[in-house]
């Protein structure tokens, strides 16, 4: 990966991580801002001390902040930290551009 590559990548993740934790104290009502939350702070537990209702508001947050329905299926270790919440919106980013790209040379 070329150093442009690398830089993008590093600033996609720092932009999520960004919205995330904006997102967690808005809607969480938790009193932090952003630079006090670090990036492998646990959501719950001796972490952010999250709840199940909380856990509930990550997933509409996800829904309205980044467009990313969670599914059934997929693995709930993604609400392990913020930088796992990341992983896992970058990730379905990813997968949403490479739907999109199918779709797009299908009608081609």
């Amino acid at each position: 990966m070329s150093n442009t590559g690398l830089n993008a990548v590093i600033e996609q993740r720092q932009q999520v991580l960004e919205q995330i934790k904006a997102g967690l104290i808005e809607r969480l009502n938790l009193y932090q801002n952003v630079q006090q939350i670090d990036d492998d702070t646990p959501l719950f537990g001796s972490g952010l001390k999250l709840d199940s209702v909380d856990a509930t508001e990550v997933i509409v947050l996800l829904d309205e902040t980044f467009n990313i329905r969670v599914k059934e299926g997929d693995d709930p270790s993604y609400m392990r930290s913020v930088n796992t919440l990341a992983s896992f919106v970058i990730g379905k980013q990813g997968e949403m551009a490479a739907d999109k790209a199918a779709e797009k040379a299908e009608k081609a």
